[in-house]
């Protein structure tokens, strides 16, 4: 008999073996998924191909017994954010959010030239764990539960929704709104990025802020007369070396420049530079404290008749460690221990959306996906014997929350 307060509770053995059961039934097809989702070119930029992708998971939501909405962007720039809705009964249970986000970093052509493989035990293509395979797991996860409660009235949710992000991989500009909107209806957030590649999943992320630096400077002759210039590469090159000096300022902030463009020619004194900043903290605070060093540098460029424009171009709030998503972190460390391996909850320094929930104070855990690794590189792989396990552990997760008294306690306060 299980004791629904503790954590793992809530589902009995038979349970656990039957979603199980149902989840491995399927991986046969969930590999056939994965290599057709993995041979579409869909990255942030291609709407086509995300758009692609959107159509056949809200397929797959509609064969689920969900409704499917799709908001478009409004610059009409990007693909479509997908909304599935699997409706309980009032009041049964909370309501619970799930994100995975089908654009990738590659661009067009990538899949021609490195197509989805699997090759002992290890499945390789553009995408294939950030985050096809996560994606794909919380739509199995969702058929099992279903076999399970034999539909969505058997189940102890008042509703599940799970959005489909098209652009997740930019800072979801598009799709934030749409997060927002139903986190703030919602009891608890999983979202599906991959496991760490030793298998533990993610409690925590830091938050970060991309910053473009435009410095502005005076052209002249670089032969002629230098003295009436004002270098913007000079300029910019002392920001630079302020800002990669705060790393280490404070635990847990990183600072650092990776895009620099400035000049024309050899023989100009160059009159405009851009400098692009990705900063990271793990809170709230030490983030706002780098921020507002980088801001101190930007308006003292130590150069006379030098200035900067500082643009935000992106952020992410930290993802950090909510009490209540303590509680759902223990859920799934021991329902995976039933389950016959171990897992640990861990911080990482990668924003997802996860970042935005969290930082509503909605109780959010992440990287619930299959193991995987070597995201955005050529070497991208997913652990194939890791996708029955997780996506059961994922399934069994969601009917452990539903049924969890201390969750309904947050309901109700």
């Amino acid at each position: 008999m299980t004791i629904l307060n503790t954590p793992g509770g809530g589902v009995s053995g038979h349970e656990l073996v039957r979603l199980g059961a149902s989840v491995s039934a399927g991986l046969p097809r969930f590999l056939d998924e994965l290599e057709r989702l993995c041979n579409i070119d869909c990255g942030s930029y291609s709407p086509a191909g995300v758009d692609e992708v959107g159509t056949w998971i809200g397929g797959q939501f509609e064969a689920l017994g969900g409704t499917v909405e799709r908001r478009p962007d409004p610059a009409g720039r990007l693909g479509q954010t997908v909304i599935g809705r699997f409706e309980g009964r009032p009041g049964a249970g909370p309501r619970l959010l799930l994100i995975g986000h089908m654009d990738t970093v590659f661009p067009d052509g990538t899949v021609a030239q490195r197509p989805f493989r699997m090759q002992g035990g290890i499945a390789t293509g553009a995408g294939v764990t950030d985050m096809k395979g996560g994606l794909l797991a919380g739509v199995h996860a969702l058929a099992a539960l279903r076999e399970l409660g034999g539909g969505w009235d058997g189940l102890p949710f008042e509703r599940l929704i799970y959005i489909a992000n098209p652009d997740e991989e930019i800072g979801s500009p598009s799709s934030t709104p749409h997060i927002r909107e139903i986190a703030a209806a919602s009891d608890a957030t999983f979202v599906l990025e991959c496991a760490r590649a030793n298998g533990d999943f993610v409690s925590a992320r830091k938050g970060i802020a991309d910053l473009r630096l435009e410095v502005h400077g005076r052209a002249a002759h670089a032969g002629v007369e230098p003295e009436k210039g004002r270098s913007a590469i000079l300029a910019g090159a002392r920001i630079v070396e302020r800002i990669h000096a705060l790393n280490g300022h404070w635990p847990g902030v990183t600072t650092n420049v990776g895009v620099f463009q400035s000049g024309t020619r050899p023989n100009v004194v160059p009159d405009l530079a851009t400098i692009e900043v990705d900063v990271r903290g793990v809170t709230a605070a030490e983030l706002a404290a780098a921020m507002a060093a980088v801001r101190a540098i930007a308006s003292e460029p130590g150069i006379p008749d030098v200035s900067v424009d500082l643009v935000e171009m992106a952020g992410w709030a930290p993802m950090e460690k909510l009490e209540r998503s303590g509680r759902l972190a223990d859920h799934v460390k021991a329902l995976a221990a039933r389950l016959g391996f171990s897992t640990m909850d861990v911080s990482t320094g990668g924003a997802s959306d996860a970042n935005t929930t969290s930082g509503m104070g909605i109780p959010s855990i992440d990287g619930l996906g299959p193991i995987g690794g070597r995201d955005h590189s050529p070497e991208e792989y997913l652990e194939v014997d890791s996708i029955a396990p997780r996506t059961t552990l994922l399934a069994a997760l969601l009917l452990a929350t539903g049924r969890d008294p201390v969750v309904a306690a947050w309901r109700a306060g």
